[in-house]
Parts: C-alpha cells; structure tokens; sequence
C-alpha cells in the first residue's frame, strides 16, 4: 500500500506544479487554491509512504514522478520543445526510479 501512497503523493506533485503555472505567482484564486490543496495532498501521501519507505527512495521517486509528468504536461500544455536530449533525460529518469524500486526490499 505504501508503494500506492507513494504513486499518489507523485500525482499530486505533478498537479501543484501544473496549478502553479496557472496561478500566475498566486495571482489567480482558483488556480491557486487548487494548486495548494494538491501541496497538502502531495505532502500528506508522501508522509503516508514514508512510514514503511527509505527515505531516499521515496523521496528520489516522488521527485522523479514529478519531473517526468511536468515536463509531459508542459510539453502538452505549454507548447514546451520535444528534442532527442529532453526524451533521453526522461528515460534516465525513469531507469533510475526503477532501479530505486526494484532495489528496495520493502
């Protein structure tokens, strides 16, 4: 269950960063409103996992979801470059936070 915790407290991550955009600096209340909601819930997740998770596993992978889906999003949303060097990153990243997960025996 944890590892579930840990996967939601990521998608939350990916929402606050995504709301921060469009809070334009805390400027839109709505947008902004919902992107610290998505903090608390991030954070909340996070501690949940943390309980029966490493803490450099965890919080590796909670970052690393993070990363990957706001550069997916900003990509989708904001028109942000796709180049070669960006989708290599990525794939580092997601070999990385699998190599945590596989070598975590929890």
């Amino acid at each position: 269950m944890h590892w579930i915790f840990l996967l939601i407290a990521g998608l939350f991550e990916i929402s606050w960063a995504v709301g921060l955009k469009y809070s334009h600096g805390f400027t839109q209340i709505i947008p902004s409103v919902l992107t610290v909601v998505c903090m608390i819930a991030s954070f909340y997740f996070l501690a949940l996992a943390l309980k029966n998770l490493p803490l450099g596993t965890a919080y590796a992978i909670w970052t690393g979801i993070g990363t990957i889906g706001t550069v997916v999003f900003g990509i989708i949303l904001f028109k942000e470059p796709v180049t070669v060097m960006r989708i290599l990153c990525i794939l580092l990243i997601i070999s990385g936070i699998t190599g945590l997960k596989l070598l975590t025996h929890v």
